[in-house]
């Protein structure tokens, strides 16, 4: 069993690096990915680690982008996704592209945590970054609205507060879906798209027509096996993928105490990734 979709707490998750090769380890795990929203932070600190350990470590991003809109003064749909780096890490062209986005996220939480006080919430931006270093993001905004006693759990942070259609979301400057397509192919990566039941449910004829249009832009792969998806959906993407002529890509999207009870591995123990995806991926 492999897991190719796990964040440390150099993103939104709360395992270190080396805390997450080690939990990797003692599940007995194959191989690990590492996929940090817009850093290679966490891959950088536990690929030490994960040689002493023999523990086959992947090279893996996670991208919000934004798919372009269809029409004059509607907002594009932000899309996830995820980039594999199977040969060796990104060199630093990739690296500087990266740092202009969290400059981006940055600029995002201070317009989040202002809009937070306007609505009545002592939320502020030092307190975030004390809980998400660099790489603050949504889910630590979540995490002190809790301890505040401001929303009983994460889950009601975002459904309130955080979500794209809730109270206090703002938007944040995210690259183009095909840029970051376009970047991580030319940085020698792979792309899958992340998640995908979260933008197929609505409208399943629709969502493969987009699959086939991303395909066109150099899309690789997609994520067939996630925790957010029920058996039908996995033998969905497994035979969109087939159609398509993209390879899967598929882990728990562990992210530790930040999404309770979503096990490493397992996922909500819906997830089992095989090792031939892994194996399949490296032959391209």
């Amino acid at each position: 069993m492999i897991d190719l979709h796990t964040h440390t707490d150099e993103s939104d998750g709360t395992l270190t690096a080396f805390q997450l090769v080690d939990a990797a380890v003692a599940l007995g795990l194959e191989a690990l990915g590492i996929t940090d929203h817009d850093t290679l932070a966490g891959y950088n600190d536990a690929a030490p680690r994960a040689r002493e350990a023999g523990l086959d470590l992947v090279c893996g991003i996670e991208l919000s982008t934004r798919r372009r809109a269809r029409a004059a003064g509607i907002r594009g749909r932000s899309i996830h996704l995820l980039g594999y780096f199977l040969r060796e890490a990104p060199a630093e062209g990739f690296r500087e592209w990266l740092e202009g986005i969290r400059l981006a996220r940055r600029d995002r939480n201070e317009r989040l945590a202002a809009r937070l006080r306007s609505l009545g919430m002592d939320i502020a931006i030092e307190e975030v970054k004390r809980l998400g270093r660099s790489q603050a993001g949504r889910p630590h905004f979540a995490r002190l609205m809790v301890e505040k006693g401001y929303v009983a759990n994460i889950q009601e942070a975002f459904d309130l507060y955080l979500d794209e259609e809730a109270r206090a979301y703002v938007e944040r400057d995210e690259p183009e879906l095909e840029t970051g397509i376009r970047m991580i192919a030319g940085a020698g990566g792979l792309a899958s798209l992340a998640h995908p039941v979260r933008s197929s449910r609505r409208n399943p004829p629709a969502f493969e027509k987009d699959v086939g249009e991303m395909r066109e832009m150099g899309l690789a792969a997609i994520e067939a096996y996630h925790s957010d998806h029920r058996p039908a959906d996995t033998e969905f993407f497994l035979a969109l993928a087939r159609r398509h002529g993209l390879a899967v890509t598929g882990g728990s999207d562990f992210h530790g105490d930040n999404k309770p009870g979503l096990a490493l591995g397992t996922g909500y123990g819906n997830v089992a990734v095989p090792r031939e995806v892994l194996d399949k991926l490296r032959r391209l």
